[in-house]
């Protein structure tokens, strides 16, 4: 019986497996090469610390995105 494994983690295990045989296997040079990429790309973006950082982050979005849609509705002002 196969398991029907997830397409994400497909891509997550795929470029882990890429980024260990470029440090040739070595899980410190690995570590190193990870933290000199991140030097050399800094994030601009949020940073959260944890999933209930990530939940709250993703509802202010949400209301935001509302709050939008409520001041510029897609087909101009509906009120006469």
């Amino acid at each position: 019986m196969k398991t029907k494994t997830d397409p994400i983690f497909e891509e997550l295990w795929s470029i882990k497996d890429a980024l260990a045989v470029e440090a040739g296997d070595d899980v410190r040079r690995m570590g190193e090469n990870t933290r000199r990429w991140a030097a050399e790309h800094p994030h601009s973006g949020p940073r959260v610390k944890n999933a209930a950082e990530l939940r709250e982050w993703a509802e202010q979005q949400e209301r935001e995105a509302l709050l939008l849609r409520e001041e510029n509705p897609p087909y101009g002002n509906q009120k006469k």
